[in-house]
């Protein structure tokens, strides 16, 4: 296999990201100049085609880039923001599949020494066997399975002699082709409102600067997991691996092996299964913000799987927020405002914030209207159906211009923290929609903003499971 280079200079990588904005440019202004003789019917399939080929030719790009540009496009692959027609979506999805879990590998060669130099020693120091062949490829880099050959002291003080690990390795050259990504980010967010035009790059690039390069960091990312899993351990239907802390270092990391079933293939079981493994994914995204103020902020498909002990496991915490408790008491402040239909008390909330830096532009029935139909899927006592279609209006509705609060939208502004909230919110909105579950998640989310007792098998469990456990900070 052929080594694969990284472009890192800011130069060439900024040409390649240049040319595709200058061709697509190009193509949909030639596109607009021969609607003007075409009939609308004719005119709407020429620009159908346009989608097609700038959203192919986007992957294609992106796919070669493994940098903040190749998470660009890992955000899109799960969340269809409606733009593509109906006819093309499955295709367009399976592209963008593609570039989510099949990110171009580079050879072991050069991986291995990565892990070496990471580890100060040869690989058969460390490790009694280490499988050449990646198992998962991922942005900035890719998972192997090895056991361990040395004694190393486990989080429960065991030896974990012979245990199974995954060895995540960060591409070598990727910290600087990232950076150079980061100088270009205006123009590859540019290049992604081609197909998503609601996106705000001053908001989205503002969220991807201040947490890039904190994913660089994989002993920030072990710091993490760590702390998620010393929250879950003996959780009965949660699992975040441990982390062998003595083997993590800035680009490797080292933690417990899991095996599970796929996301793409939890999509194809019966209802009751699939309505189960959305219960865990919406308890634990949501739990982890507002019951344990620290979340993964990266919710798509390839970051969980389902156990062969009905647990569902969770991995990759490099993109993670944590929040100060007043903040995460605000958000629940306003989510019980918008339950209770209190259009004063969010815009009382959202104003002492910043959300509203101008109060006298909202029509507080309006802000209300709108943060309800936003939040609608877990915040109206129902139960309900969540598809691609439903996650697509709500994505619309809550930044897109075709959305009919978009007058307002224009006038608000989220600070830091509560953005990457929201980012995770929709996101996690977008997985639950893929498997098409069905169920009352107001009333699972009731037991965190109101304390409410459990309504479910699992919130029961769950329950149970706090009620013994140390109260998490």
């Amino acid at each position: 296999m052929a080594e694969e280079k990284i472009p890192t200079g800011r130069v060439s990588r900024t040409a390649r990201v240049g040319r595709l904005a200058a061709g697509q440019a190009l193509r949909q202004a030639g596109t607009r100049a021969a609607n003007v003789t075409r009939t609308p019917e004719g005119a709407n399939a020429a620009l159908e085609r346009r989608h097609i080929e700038a959203a192919e030719q986007i992957v294609a790009t992106l796919g070669t880039m493994k940098g903040a540009a190749m998470k660009v496009g890992q955000v899109m692959s799960f969340l269809d923001p409606g733009i593509v027609p109906e006819e093309y979506r499955d295709e367009f999805q399976r592209k963008l599949a593609a570039l989510r879990d099949s990110a171009p590998r580079v050879t072991f060669k050069q991986m291995r020494r990565v892990i070496e130099d990471g580890l100060d020693g040869p690989l058969d120091e460390f490790f009694e066997e280490f499988e050449e062949e990646p198992i998962a490829a991922a942005s900035i880099g890719q998972v192997y399975r090895a056991r361990l050959r040395a004694p190393t002291r486990g989080p429960d003080g065991r030896d974990l002699v012979r245990r199974e690990v995954a060895v995540k390795v960060q591409y070598p050259g990727v910290a600087a082709a990232v950076r150079a990504d980061l100088q270009n980010l205006g123009m590859i967010l540019r290049l992604a409102k081609r197909i998503a035009p609601g996106l705000d790059p001053k908001t989205v690039g503002k969220e991807i600067r201040l947490r890039i390069e904190e994913e660089l960091d994989y002993e920030l990312e072990a710091q993490n997991q760590r702390a998620l899993a010393r929250i879950y351990r003996g959780h009965p239907f949660i699992k975040v691996p441990d982390v062998v802390t003595s083997l993590s270092r800035e680009r490797v990391l080292v933690s417990e092996f899991v095996r599970g079933i796929g996301f793409e293939e939890l999509k194809g079981y019966p209802q009751a299964d699939r309505d189960r493994a959305a219960e865990i994914i919406f308890r634990f995204y949501f739990e982890c913000l507002y019951r344990h103020h620290q979340f993964s902020g990266d919710p798509h498909p390839g970051n969980s799987m389902l156990m062969d002990d009905g647990r569902m496991a969770f991995v990759d915490f490099g993109l993670f927020k944590r929040m100060p408790a007043g903040a995460v008491e605000l958000e629940k402040e306003v989510v019980r405002a918008t339950i209770e239909g209190d259009a004063e008390a969010i815009m009382r909330l959202g104003t002492e914030v910043g959300f509203f830096p101008h109060p006298e532009r909202f029509d507080p029935q309006r802000v209300l209207e709108h943060f309800r139909v936003a939040t609608a899927w877990y915040t109206v006592d129902q139960e309900v159906e969540l598809s691609p279609e439903l996650a697509t209006q709500v994505l619309i509705d809550m930044s897109d211009p075709r959305s009919e609060y978009f007058g307002q939208l224009r006038h608000e502004s989220a600070p830091p923290d509560h953005i990457f909230g929201r980012r995770m919110e929709v996101l996690t909105l977008a997985v639950l929609a893929q498997l098409h579950a069905r169920g009352n998640f107001h009333r699972i989310a009731r037991e965190w903003f109101y304390g409410d007792p459990p309504s479910t098998e699992l919130g029961e469990l769950e329950a149970e499971f706090y009620g013994s456990a140390a109260p998490a900070g």
